[in-house]
């Protein structure tokens, strides 16, 4: 039987859900099941559509986040489509997340 963990999913606008997870599902997958829809792309850890941040907690991928650069996981940006949680875990989720790691060049 697989490890649960809490997960608390936060918002900038102030909303704050708190689903749980197995360590065999990964946050979206999580998310998915207790029927909030997160933002994601492709599922394999290469757009970074689905990215968060992780505020606290440990996570695990399968393989390597392909749309993050080391810079970005030094700053705690996570891939919610391949990260699978290995602790209790806060992530801040939503599109602003995205805005901040993707800078628009037509702004």
């Amino acid at each position: 039987m697989a490890t649960r963990h809490d997960l608390t999913l936060t918002w900038r606008d102030g909303r704050e859900e708190t689903v749980p997870a197995s360590e065999n599902e990964t946050v979206l997958e999580a998310a998915e099941s207790a029927g909030i829809g997160l933002p994601f792309g492709c599922r394999t850890g290469a757009c970074a559509t689905c990215v968060g941040r992780l505020i606290d907690g440990a996570i695990l991928y399968d393989r390597p986040p392909r749309a993050l650069k080391t810079r970005h996981i030094e700053a705690g940006y996570v891939l919610c489509c391949i990260a699978r949680p290995r602790t209790d875990c806060r992530i801040e989720v939503g599109a602003d997340v995205q805005t901040d790691l993707v800078s628009n060049p037509w702004k």
